[in-house]
């Protein structure tokens, strides 16, 4: 569905249902130089399960008007915004990646609002290579190639999907590629100077889900694992022999995890 947010087109993905705002809300927030689609097993399953999905395209991601928003910090208060234009003052959110990163900002600041949080392939800081930033601000085609061959376990590299047919880092690539340069390099330059996480888990009180790849590379478990005694209420699962990428490597894990918190 599409609505306005402070004067700019929104779109979030409902799993392929009409948008209910009397269900409880779901929110879902995608990575770097994603959009709404890296949660289209996901989304669909928890619509179809009585849940108001709201998989958000971000600002200059997918199909909701840029520019993109230079920090976490924005990112989450953007996403505060726009679930309360789309009727939802309560409701359970997920973020992967970057989205993570402000779905942990937003529960923060979100107080009560936010009942439950999932963080799927996430660490408290995302240093970013500065050969990688340059790429990405560059719009050189090394950038996402870069992103894509570190975004799966051995398996996903390949091929290893679920779904005959499919070639997952094919699927990342074809997904990076067609996103907006800008909005790519203002991802990663976001992800790269946070530090806010210590402060923003000590205030969230909810129940919390770390979900992570057992082979990321990328933000290794380890370092969650290390990080969540930080949460009042969290628990961690491990995927074994995922990779960053989990979503679409492992969806039906992914899944099960999920429904058990949102």
């Amino acid at each position: 569905m599409e609505f306005i947010l402070d004067g700019r087109r929104v779109f979030a993905g409902t799993g392929g249902r009409v948008a209910d705002p009397a269900a409880p809300a779901v929110v879902l927030l995608h990575g770097a130089g994603m959009d709404h689609t890296i949660y289209a097993a996901q989304a669909r399953a928890l619509a179809h399960r009585g849940r108001n999905v709201l998989a958000f395209d971000l600002p200059g991601h997918g199909r909701s008007a840029g520019p993109a928003l230079p920090s976490i910090a924005a990112l989450a208060d953007w996403a505060l915004a726009a679930a309360s234009a789309c009727g939802a003052e309560r409701f359970r959110l997920a973020g992967h990646s970057m989205g993570a990163l402000i779905a942990l900002e937003a529960a923060a600041r979100g107080g009560t609002r936010v009942e439950a949080l999932a963080l799927i392939g996430f660490a408290p800081e995302m240093r970013v290579h500065p050969e990688l930033l340059a790429a990405a601000r560059a719009g050189a085609p090394a950038a996402v190639e870069l992103m894509t061959s570190w975004s799966f376990a051995v398996a996903g590299q390949l091929g290893g999907a679920r779904m005959p047919g499919l070639f997952l880092p094919g699927v990342a690539l074809r997904l990076l590629e067609r996103a907006d340069k800008e909005s790519l390099a203002a991802d990663l330059a976001a992800c790269d100077a946070y530090r806010g996480a210590a402060d923003s888990a000590a205030k969230i009180r909810c129940p919390v889900l770390l979900l992570l790849g057992g082979a990321d590379r990328m933000t290794p478990a380890a370092q969650a694992q290390s990080f969540a005694s930080r949460f009042a209420n969290a628990r961690i699962r491990v995927l074994p022999g995922a990779g960053h990428l989990l979503l679409i490597e492992e969806p039906g894990l992914c899944l099960e995890a999920l429904r058990s918190l949102l």
